[in-house]
């Protein structure tokens, strides 16, 4: 199995318009996409850049992962998405090979893909996403 390549980079925020701002000015890139996930306690930006892009995580809450996140590392990278063909698969492969997952079966991203979580202990401390993209 091979992943197809970096769906997206996910970065946890504290001030999701002052970073949106920086980046513009800084690069030209516009945002994409935003939305809140209320249920998840997030906001998410996302910047497209080809067939990657970055997305970016504000905690709505508190009690929000983000925020609990950033309390403990502080802003920054949060987790590395990888595009592959079939989540699924992944999970089970990777359970196969003693690979810990976070999710055991697929859920529904924040733009509709099916995605799953690796836990970070099985991957050096990285938190690891799977999108679900077909190949083409």
């Amino acid at each position: 199995m091979k992943a197809l390549g970096i769906a997206h980079i996910g970065i946890a925020v504290s001030d999701m318009d002052g970073i949106l701002k920086i980046i513009e000015e800084s690069f030209g890139l516009k945002c994409n996409f935003r939305n809140k996930l209320a249920e998840q306690g997030i906001e998410i930006a996302k910047i497209i850049l080809g067939d990657s892009s970055i997305e970016l995580l504000k905690p709505l809450n508190s009690d929000s992962v983000i925020q609990k996140f950033i309390d403990k590392r502080g802003a920054g990278l949060h987790h590395i998405s990888l595009a592959v063909d079939d989540v699924e698969a992944y999970i089970n492969h990777l359970e196969n090979s003693a690979i810990e997952m976070i999710d055991k079966i697929p859920r529904t991203g924040a733009d509709g893909r099916r995605i799953a979580f690796i836990h970070p202990k099985s991957m050096g401390g990285i938190l690891i996403e799977l999108e679900e993209r077909h190949s083409e």
